[in-house]
């Protein structure tokens, strides 16, 4: 325990020194009204326990997740990472306990699976050993804290699974169903079921922003996001070759009030130059759903606004049961943001009022609001229809 816990003292140091210089400005964070879709609030809202499920079996065969540490659920757990979330306090209102998640209960796409009626899904290491249990049939978790769409993205951490090596890994997977269930119905099953890709975050937390990086230097914030967003178009015409049909695209949510962001200014304040940095990637990763909605037959990619989400809840906490919004629920500094959840550190006790579970990540009830706005929001939130739909779509 002595060793985990100096290794990531190391990695939330590395985190809390990089990255950018809060700023005050004068103009309003969230100037946008709220949404005309409300946010879900009422039963199974309140985290740990999860969504409420659809009932019935699952309305598709299966769900691949690709994504970083908002999704991740344990496959940096046996890397040499500093990227990890393996103990306890994480995992403190989850069933299983400690298992990966970057949460005290569930991310976003538990809930999701479980309003598409699916299980939680298994990690790829999970789902590896093909003759254990059910395996990767109902779907793979190949999320990987502190990766990126560039493959240099996160090397802070050391260890890491970039989206790139995240696709491999889906194409290990199919070979493994394929012998299971034969490439008809494999060819079938892929093209009813999800896709949910979530990247982003850190090309810009943990590349762009951090100071031992030269992208800065290299690229202007347009230029940057443009760089992303053509890797990002051909890696997931990667996933479309390999037989996805069914896209859900999460965009990168508001970071400007994360308590690491606040923890980094003298006066606690958010950093709204981050935010317009992001704006411009967000913006294109948009119009990259809309050419690849035309491009790419008898395909449907969908865009979760997780910026919108993320400010809703921000501008308009009390509507929603949160009345702690500027620090983390487990962490050590300023606003609990300068190091983040240390093993056997004392979490708040009244986690369900904190929007922030540690110096970056919310906390597991906001997850589940999210997914339930993912899953049954209007195009005000996810665009040009929500996973329901998607679900229910018929090319």
């Amino acid at each position: 325990m002595a060793s985990s816990t100096a290794t990531t003292v190391l990695l939330l140091v590395l985190l809390a020194c990089g990255g950018a210089t809060a700023q005050v400005f004068p103009r309003p964070l969230f100037p946008r009204a709220p949404w005309n879709f409300t946010l879900p609030t009422g039963p199974g809202d309140t985290g740990g326990s999860g969504a409420t499920t659809t009932g019935g079996g699952p309305s598709v065969p299966a769900m691949f997740v690709f994504g970083d540490s908002l999704t991740d659920n344990g496959n940096n757990n046996d890397l040499n990472s500093f990227a990890k979330a393996n103990y306890l306090p994480y995992g403190i209102d989850f069933a299983g306990g400690p298992t990966g998640r970057f949460s005290n209960g569930y991310t976003m796409v538990d809930t999701i699976a479980e309003l598409l009626g699916l299980p939680l899904l298994p990690s790829n290491t999970e789902a590896s050993d093909a003759d254990s249990g059910p395996g990767a049939l109902q779907g793979v978790n190949y999320a990987s804290a502190a990766a990126g769409i560039l493959d240099n993205t996160g090397q802070n951490f050391v260890g890491r699974i970039p989206f790139s090596q995240q696709i491999k890994n889906f194409q290990t997977t199919l070979n493994q169903i394929k012998g299971k269930i034969g490439a008809g119905k494999l060819s079938s099953s892929l093209g009813r079921s999800i896709f949910y890709v979530g990247m982003g975050s850190n090309d810009y937390l943990n590349n762009y922003l951090m100071p031992n990086y030269n992208t800065r230097n290299q690229y202007n914030g347009d230029q940057y996001s443009t760089l992303l967003v053509q890797q990002y178009t051909k890696q997931l015409t990667s996933l479309y070759n390999l037989g996805a049909r069914r896209f859900v695209i999460a965009g990168v949510g508001s970071m400007a009030c994360i308590p690491n962001m606040r923890a980094r200014s003298p006066t606690n304040m958010c950093s709204p130059d981050v935010d317009e940095l992001i704006a411009p990637f967000n913006s294109k990763v948009k119009g990259m759903v809309n050419t690849l909605n035309v491009n790419l037959p008898r395909a449907r990619f969908i865009y979760i606004d997780n910026f919108e989400m993320i400010s809703e809840i921000l501008r308009n906490p009390f509507n929603y049961g949160f009345s702690v919004v500027d620090r983390g629920c487990c962490g050590l500094g300023r606003n609990r943001g300068m190091i983040t959840c240390l093993p056997l550190l004392r979490p708040c006790p009244n986690r369900s009022t904190y929007i922030f579970w540690d110096a970056f990540h919310p906390t597991d009830r906001v997850n589940v609001l999210l997914g339930k706005a993912a899953y049954s929001g209007g195009t005000d939130l996810v665009y040009p229809m929500n996973i329901q739909q998607l679900a229910a779509w018929q090319p």
